[in-house]
């Protein structure tokens, strides 16, 4: 059985850990109010963005472009989105083990694809495995400017015009609400599959429909990018809250386990004690 000074101690220590946890799931609800307020404002934007390229792509019969159209896939590209830093639960094993799987079930070999990981957990993670990782930032902001993300995703959105890859998949997890977020692969380019339900507007181009699809469609594609960011921001700041508080509420519990088995070994040690004094006065009677 522990002594009274090692339960003790562990109180203590659990105690200032707690306290840490604590701190960390206030810090953490202060930048997810935030993060959620950015990717909600982002969604009009996008929204009416994807009007407009629908209608154009699909209203206008002599309209192209070759993000529009798809071609045979030889190779496929991945971006992935995950954190810099730990300690918020299954945020990053989530989306890291979706595309791990995908990766294993769709190809036979790193010629076969390239990865861009945004986040140093997902590059490092299939670095250390020898997978194709062609380009990795870190360092993003917890409240993200386009201007922080603006490189990496004119550069994803380039390579697939370039003919680097063929396609491009985009894995995020998406924010419900502060205790749901929901792991989601959505695919940039082609962009084939543009919302035929929504309302068609009537358009005059000038000078033309592909002119004006040449310097939309990119734009497009790279705020699909920063919109999964944000969303991904916001999953990850609600994924360490819910962390940190069910470690704070694990320590909690802690606590009260250490303090009652405390109080039993303090008990022992005081009836010891009584027992002691009892019987060393019975023998000098």
């Amino acid at each position: 059985m522990a002594s009274l000074r090692d339960i003790k101690s562990r109180i203590t220590s659990t105690k200032k850990t707690s306290q840490i946890t604590k701190a960390m799931q206030m810090v953490s609800a202060s930048k997810m109010a935030r993060a959620e307020t950015n990717a909600k404002a982002f969604v009009p934007y996008m929204e009416k963005i994807q009007e407009v390229v629908s209608s154009i792509a699909l209203g206008s019969t002599d309209a192209s472009h070759p993000m529009l159209v798809s071609r045979p896939v030889k190779k496929t590209g991945y971006l992935v989105i995950t954190s810099d830093r730990g300690l918020a639960g299954a945020y990053n094993s989530n989306v890291i083990r979706l595309v791990h799987n995908q990766i294993k079930e769709r190809h036979s070999s790193n010629d076969e694809f390239a990865i861009i990981a945004i986040g140093r957990i997902g590059r490092d993670f299939f670095q250390k495995r020898g997978f194709n990782v062609i380009e990795g930032i870190t360092g993003i902001p917890d409240q993200p400017s386009f201007s922080d993300i603006k490189d990496i995703a004119n550069k994803a959105v380039g390579m697939f015009s370039d003919g680097a890859y063929d396609e491009l998949y985009l894995y995020y997890n998406h924010y419900v609400s502060a205790i749901q977020q929901d792991v989601t692969e959505k695919k940039v380019l082609p962009l084939t599959d543009l919302d035929t339900s929504a309302k068609m507007t009537s358009y005059e181009f000038e000078p033309s429909a592909e002119d004006i699809l040449e310097v939309l469609l990119p734009q497009y594609a790279e705020s699909l990018i920063y919109g999964a960011l944000l969303d991904g921001k916001a999953s990850e700041h609600a994924a360490r809250m819910s962390a940190m508080k069910s470690a704070t509420d694990n320590a909690k519990e802690l606590i009260n386990s250490l303090s009652l088995s405390y109080n039993r070994a303090r008990q022992a040690a005081i009836t010891q004690e009584i027992t002691e004094i009892v019987g060393g006065a019975a023998a000098l009677e």
